[in-house]
């Protein structure tokens, strides 16, 4: 059974169509600006190519397209503080007090703004929240790797077959947890949010089973939606390719992972995040996070311990803790533990 209701979840997305209409805004012109970028590469590299014979033109099409391509994936990973701090976040925070009841959230851009003032409450600035989400996916990547090398240890004939699967189960159980995080963290109404973000990685450790059979169901819904949303973009993929100047084969199939990719983070994953929360709260009401839990999870990532140290050097204003993920306390920078 599941610990979530479906109902709940669809309800939680039409309570928040402030925010959904804001991410498909975002993601959408994410997406657009990637096929902007690619085609105005294109038609440089279609110019240049004049200069030589067809061979070359098709060379410099798509050499252009790529670099278009890859200008835009730079801007965007420089505007992913941002995105986090006003997206994703102030989503989470809406979505929590739904959950725990509040009905007199306001409606449209008043929804936004009041997000935005609960995510700068919890967590004084977009570089505390991205240190923390930075350190958290650290400590996920680790533990995701532990489970990934004993499986492959395991001698079970054909496991090398299912480990694609095995994967893609373990991305969607272990890839919202920074999501999880951030929701436990403004919903504790936490002073620390370093200590808020080390509590909620213990409370999901410890309740390993039931959240693993939570996101199985999970895993099912994202990818099966994520696979019609792709196959239903291949047509107007394939029409960008046919405008853009000289033959791009490959363009059709990336154009459709593009636009698939932005509803996916726009729609598929709030719908997603909105479940887990409900399985989080559920399975973890009333708990306190295990001591057990919290020495297996610093024995299997320095990460972790990283978190432990900036919740006791954090201080009031969270001036201690905005320092990077990979840098102490005091802001000054030291090599990384891995």
């Amino acid at each position: 059974m599941m610990d979530f209701s479906l109902a709940t979840s669809f309800a939680i997305m039409r309570k928040t169509m402030p925010f959904l209409l804001f991410r498909m805004a975002v993601y959408f012109g994410i997406a657009v600006a990637y096929v902007l970028a690619t085609g105005a590469g294109a038609g440089i590299g279609w110019g240049v190519g004049a200069f030589g014979d067809e061979d070359f033109r098709a060379g410099a099409t798509f050499y252009g397209a790529l670099g278009g391509l890859g200008l835009t994936a730079g801007v965007i990973y420089f505007l992913r503080e941002y995105i986090l701090y006003i997206v994703k976040a102030g989503h989470i925070a809406v979505m929590v007090e739904y959950l725990d009841g509040n009905t007199a959230l306001p409606e449209g851009r008043g929804q936004i703004e009041h997000a935005r003032k609960v995510v700068s409450e919890r967590f004084a600035e977009s570089s505390v929240l991205f240190g923390i989400d930075q350190l958290a996916k650290g400590v996920i990547n680790a533990i995701t790797g532990l489970i990934q090398g004993i499986l492959n240890f395991l001698p079970i004939p054909g496991l090398n077959k299912v480990m694609g699967l095995v994967r893609a189960y373990l991305r969607v159980a272990v890839g919202l947890v920074d999501e999880v995080i951030l929701a436990h963290a403004i919903r504790s109404r936490s002073d620390n949010p370093w200590q808020s973000a080390k509590e909620a990685l213990v409370l999901y450790g410890q309740n390993g089973g039931p959240m693993l059979k939570n996101a199985a169901w999970l895993t099912l819904i994202v990818y099966g939606l994520s696979l019609v949303v792709f196959l239903v973009m291949l047509a107007p993929a394939a029409l960008v390719v046919w405008l853009l100047p000289g033959a791009w084969s490959a363009g059709g199939f990336v154009f459709a992972l593009i636009f698939a990719w932005a509803v996916k983070v726009a729609l598929i994953e709030p719908f997603a995040i909105a479940c887990l929360l409900q399985a989080f709260f559920k399975v973890t009401d009333g708990q306190t996070p295990n001591p057990e839990w919290e020495a297996k999870l610093e024995g299997a990532s320095s990460k972790f311990r990283r978190l432990g140290e900036r919740a006791v050097g954090w201080v009031s204003g969270g001036r201690a803790g905005a320092a990077g993920p990979d840098s102490p306390t005091t802001g000054q920078s030291q090599p990384s533990q891995g």
